[in-house]
């Protein structure tokens, strides 16, 4: 790594943190991220973060370009690529030149068409539900080398727990959500049956059981026939 990019990198890695850190939306951390990848690694012309839901579908977020989405597209479309192989697979997958590339043979000619010639794709490690890959691209064969694959993968790194703790985030406040429903329906079922908190409870998890319902979910039904 040069001389001249290292204070970049380190200036960029400490607003970083402090953003994964402070209550940031993870869209706007991982555009940090993403401008960061084109700005240190100059051959970098378009660079997005791709995530895959276990149930087939996809993201693209904080593109740098509207060719981001298109090139992901691609890649589902096809079911082929370095991104793809970077989520499932590989921790650093990369191609020097698209025009000589044999293991994706479709999507090497569809991105060749785009006027792309080589792409940088570093796995993010996010959670077992979601899988998902740091993508760089440049429009020059041989564009990355070893400084280019040490930047990418400190930048997936930050990527990556900016997801986690924004995950993390969401399943906080959907158990806070839950716990109060079922605070809400404890509360109705008291009053109106004349029980206590523990019978309450109790009521509800067998109304769960012998529906095959959701314990948060009956608590809504409560909820709902208050009145």
């Amino acid at each position: 790594m040069t001389s001249e990019s290292k204070p970049d990198l380190a200036t960029r890695m400490a607003e970083l943190a402090r953003s994964v850190a402070m209550p940031v939306p993870l869209e706007d951390v991982l555009q940090g991220v993403t401008k960061t990848v084109v700005e240190l690694i100059p051959t970098a012309e378009h660079s997005g973060v791709l995530l895959l839901g276990k149930g087939g579908g996809h993201e693209t977020l904080a593109p740098t370009s509207a060719l981001m989405f298109e090139l992901d597209q691609i890649q589902i479309d096809s079911g082929e690529g370095p991104c793809l192989e970077a989520a499932m697979d590989d921790l650093i997958v990369g191609t020097a030149d698209f025009a000589q590339e044999k293991r994706w043979p479709v999507y090497s000619q569809r991105v060749l068409a785009l006027g792309l010639r080589s792409a940088m794709s570093f796995k993010l490690y996010t959670a077992t539900r979601t899988a998902g890959a740091l993508n760089v691209f440049s429009s020059k064969a041989h564009a990355f080398d070893g400084e280019s694959e040490s930047i990418g993968t400190v930048l997936a790194a930050h990527a990556a727990a900016a997801i986690m703790a924004s995950r993390q985030g969401e399943q906080l406040q959907s158990a806070l959500t839950s716990r109060d429903l079922i605070g809400q329906a404890k509360g109705i079922i008291m009053e109106r049956y004349r029980v206590d908190a523990v019978r309450a409870f109790e009521m509800l998890r067998q109304l769960s059981q012998s529906s095959n319902v959701k314990l948060v979910e009956i608590a809504e039904q409560v909820i709902d026939t208050r009145d």
